[in-house]
């Protein structure tokens, strides 16, 4: 820890910065509060500590003039002539602590300590906040999982170029989610993203639908109709269950790709489309291949880049963070006061297998909030077929457990810093006080 010791008197400079020498702190001097910041601008320390009464600058105008500089650096503020007004004075100004002279030694090692440890707690939340964001950069997509971020990663990658992306995975898994994250994070963002779902079109109805059709085209086109491919243009075109596309219109499908043009349904004049194609499929496309169902030209057109979404059994870190967002979401959804889980029902429901993936989860959780009578989910919220889920042998559920230590932990250590002051922890650990509060409940830690 590097620290400025700022006094106007001789002695008391040397002594201080002798005494933090002798302590294993980086200690540099300055006379008054003009060569503070001329040497702190040029060699910036983690804590100034300067007298309030000097030449020149004041010690307040010091603490003023360096937090102009870095925002963060604490300074702890010394005086002779100590008051409450002098005091008060000296924190609404922004001051970390403030002591009154003679400094007693001992006490100044420990505020010392103080700071040091506000200042690891600060940068740890920092780096969380950070590792956070990282994580949750893909708009909308919740994963911590390695698996997930995997996909994320690539993601970002795939993102700033046109390439055609298959994205598969079982049905519930996101591969809706995944495309939109694809889309707005592309140069495309500003256009339209349009999708189209093949398997819930009759084969009559899919192809006018993409390729668009001209007036009198078949009974009851009554006027001319854009079709998906258009309405798309300049952004994307997201075709989920690809798999389900029929031949006749892959063949179509595949000449779109080639060509950057389209047909109406009922006129031969092309028209030109700048689209990109993001497609999606629960299906296995290589078995549909060697069956003859899906044309294998195709196929090798659309497999540019795949990114395959995992199962939710296969990323199981991700259920506690989707359990609390789509509770905090049905909650609102439903102006209901909606506090958690008991640890029954989170226990159940980290034990699940999720044969319909995020998708189920999702209906369970809102099922929940909405038959829930009380504050908390309880296990006779959940269905009787989630409710009668055995754990299995040997199953470790120690994530959840070892998250929950961390923060109590985390929690306990900075309401130690605070003194007990619940609004000074919470600004420790970077989280609201009310967010604080109901930690501090959930814990069982008091408060």
């Amino acid at each position: 820890m590097k620290i400025l010791v700022v006094d106007d008197e001789p002695a008391q400079r040397e002594l201080v910065s002798g005494f933090l020498a002798r302590h294993a702190f980086e200690v540099t001097t300055a006379r008054d509060g003009a060569e503070a910041l001329e040497r702190f601008r040029s060699e910036p320390a983690d804590l100034i500590l300067t007298d309030q009464k000097m030449p020149g600058l004041s010690g307040l105008e010091l603490l003023a003039a360096a937090r102009a500089v870095t925002p963060e650096v604490a300074v702890i503020v010394m005086t002779a002539y100590g008051t409450i007004e002098d005091a008060v004075a000296a924190i609404k100004a922004g001051a970390t602590d403030y002591l009154t002279k003679p400094l007693n030694l001992d006490e100044l090692l420990h505020r010392i300590g103080q700071v040091r440890d506000r200042q690891r707690l600060l940068g740890e939340n920092r780096e969380l906040r950070a590792a956070l964001q990282e994580r949750h950069r893909v708009e909308g997509v919740i994963g911590e999982s390695g698996r997930m971020q995997e996909v994320l990663s690539l993601v970002r990658r795939v993102a700033a170029s046109d390439a055609t992306v298959l994205i598969r995975g079982e049905s519930g898994t996101g591969k809706e989610l995944i495309a939109k994250a694809i889309h707005y994070a592309s140069r495309r963002a500003a256009g339209p993203l349009v999708r189209v779902n093949c398997a819930a079109l009759p084969e009559t109805l899919l192809e006018p639908e993409l390729f668009g059709h001209e007036k009198g085209a078949f009974t009851g086109a009554q006027a001319a109709r854009r079709g998906r491919f258009e309405l798309a243009h300049g952004g994307s075109l997201f075709l989920d269950e690809i798999g389900d596309l029929p031949l006749h219109l892959q063949v179509k499908l595949l000449r779109v790709l080639q060509e950057r043009e389209i047909e109406r349904v009922g006129s031969s004049h092309p028209i030109q489309v700048d689209v990109r194609l993001l497609a999606a499929t629960h299906r296995d496309l290589e078995a549909l291949v060697k069956a003859g169902t899906f044309r294998d030209d195709l196929y090798y057109r659309i497999n540019v880049v795949t990114l395959a979404v995992p199962p939710l059994r296969e990323r199981r870190e991700d259920i506690p963070l989707l359990l609390d967002h789509f509770l905090v979401k049905f909650a609102r959804a439903n102006g209901k006061t909606i506090r958690g889980l008991t640890r029954e029902a989170r226990d159940t429901l980290l034990r699940y297998d999720y044969p319909g993936n995020v998708r189920e989860l999702e209906n369970l959780m809102e099922r929940a909030v909405v038959l829930t009578r009380d504050e908390v989910i309880g296990l006779a919220d959940l269905p009787l077929s989630v409710r009668e889920t055995e754990p299995e042998s040997g199953e470790a559920t120690g994530l959840p457990a070892a998250v929950e230590g961390l923060e109590r932990r985390m929690i306990r250590d900075a309401l130690a810093y605070a003194d007990g002051v619940q609004t000074r922890a919470a600004e420790a650990l970077g989280i609201s006080e009310r967010v604080l509060r109901y930690k501090l409940r959930k814990y069982g830690l008091g408060g």
